[in-house]
């Protein structure tokens, strides 16, 4: 799964359908090249709803045009940015933009059916390449290949009201960094009554599964085998998540009465002051802020408990298999000037973003590596709008951490285990371990359809 917002800010787009896309020649069809000039097509443009993001877009997408007078970019907007629904028919129909956005979970997806262009021989070409983590790097590299290149990257953490911990007793610059801590501060926070809830977690529509998942990292374990191949979620690791869930619910009576929640009904809670902690990414605390009701000063992430591992997730950008050579250096180019230019670029231009209002300063997404990071920390520092001190331990604290990214079938094998931690939250006397052997077949099965 995507984390649940755009970086700078939270973006509603409207739909490029695929009827359009053929009346406009929305994909790889254009023609490659307009007065001389390679033409490129590329997707992901906030739509005209979305007033500010759409004038960065088209004013970054002219200066790169004006400095490359040898390139026409001619980008489409569309909701999501990958929408599963249509993303293979476009892909196979032909109608998929020249330079296009992908989640991580698909990068191996789209090479396997071969639609992805071989970007190595042209790699070198991209200049900040190079310094971007090697981690976000090797989820667009098979067998070898470099088949695309990361925009934004993301991990969990565990976000919490600062306020809560206060009036609770607890010291909020030493967030839990166990689940035992977490057990305990939720419940006492949880103790506070007015309907306060210490720790909450979703339970349906794939998300319960998805946050057990990044539960399961954060003590060890894996969801499949590192072949793919078989499950691994009948393990003592998946039996510390489950029971830990079931004692806070159960036994302590810190998650609330309500259950099946999704991300927004608990960003709702945290927004209205009633909840002291749940799992998300950085880029929940804006819409915290400035959807949910929730103060910059209150909010703050650690990393996820346990210390072992945690769910890192993002997205990037491939291109078209049926690109010619030129039309791959233009892409690359577009993406290094847009993208990859550290305190500069649609997603990094901080001071640009600090006079509009959006936020600078949380801790992701961090990209670079050596001297980039450094500059593109430095530029976000001085242009810091929101209270990083909240943030620091999350910074330390990812450096321990395994990274480690969605399994593959992801949504399949979120749909299995949703009822497992359904299960274990709304019925008292749930089985943990006969929903963890039966979720391990039916994980299996999956596995093996491919």
């Amino acid at each position: 799964m995507r984390s649940s917002g755009f970086r700078r800010t939270v973006v509603t787009v409207a739909a490029c359908s695929l009827a359009l896309t053929a009346l406009t020649a929305c994909g790889a069809d254009d023609e490659d090249s307009a007065g001389g000039k390679t033409r490129i097509t590329v997707n992901c443009m906030p739509p005209k709803s979305a007033k500010v993001d759409r004038r960065f877009f088209e004013d970054d997408v002219a200066a790169f045009e004006k400095a490359n007078p040898d390139i026409d970019v001619v980008p489409h907007d569309a909701f999501p940015c990958q929408d599963p629904k249509t993303f293979d028919a476009k892909l196979a129909g032909g109608q998929m933009e020249d330079v296009f956005y992908t989640y991580f979970t698909d990068a191996r997806h789209v090479v396997d059916i071969d639609q992805a262009a071989d970007l190595t021989p042209y790699i070198k070409e991209l200049k900040s390449y190079e310094t971007i983590q090697r981690q976000l790097r090797d989820i667009y590299t098979v067998d070898g290949k470099i088949y695309g290149v990361p925009r934004t990257g993301y991990s969990m953490g565990l976000i919490y009201n600062r306020a809560l911990f206060e009036k609770a007793g607890l010291d909020p610059d030493r967030p839990p960094t166990t689940w035992d801590e977490v057990r305990s501060a939720a419940d006492r926070i949880a103790d506070l009554g007015d309907g306060t809830v210490g720790y909450a977690d979703y339970s349906a529509q794939n998300q319960g599964g998805w946050h057990f998942t990044a539960e399961l990292y954060s003590q060890g374990g894996d969801v499949v085998s590192e072949d793919g191949t078989s499950a691994t979620v009948d393990t003592p690791q998946g039996r510390a998540v489950l029971q830990t869930l079931h004692d806070m619910r159960w036994t302590d009576d810190s998650m609330g009465s309500k259950q099946l929640l999704v991300i927004n009904d608990v960003q709702q809670m945290m927004g209205s002051g009633k909840l002291g902690m749940y799992l998300a990414a950085p880029d929940n605390i804006p819409i915290l802020v400035k959807e949910k009701g929730a103060a910059y000063e209150d909010m703050a992430i650690a990393p996820m408990p346990g210390g072992q591992g945690t769910l890192i997730g993002g997205d990037g950008y491939m291109v078209n298999k049926k690109a010619d050579p030129e039309q791959i250096r233009a892409g690359l180019r577009w993406l290094d000037a847009m993208f990859l230019t550290p305190g500069d670029g649609f997603l990094g231009d901080y001071a640009r973003a600090k006079q509009h209002d959006a936020p600078v300063g949380l801790p992701e997404p961090r990209l670079f590596t050596g001297t980039a990071d450094e500059k593109d920390q430095q530029v976000k520092e001085a242009n810091a709008n929101v209270p990083v001190e909240n943030y620091q331990s999350f910074l330390d604290g990812n450096q321990r951490l395994d990274m480690k990214i969605e399994p593959p079938n992801a949504q399949q094998i979120y749909s299995v285990l949703d009822g497992v931690v359904s299960a274990v939250l709304t019925k008292e006397d749930a089985d943990i371990d006969s929903l963890l052997k039966d979720a391990s077949g039916k994980i299996d099965d999956i596995l093996a359809r491919g």
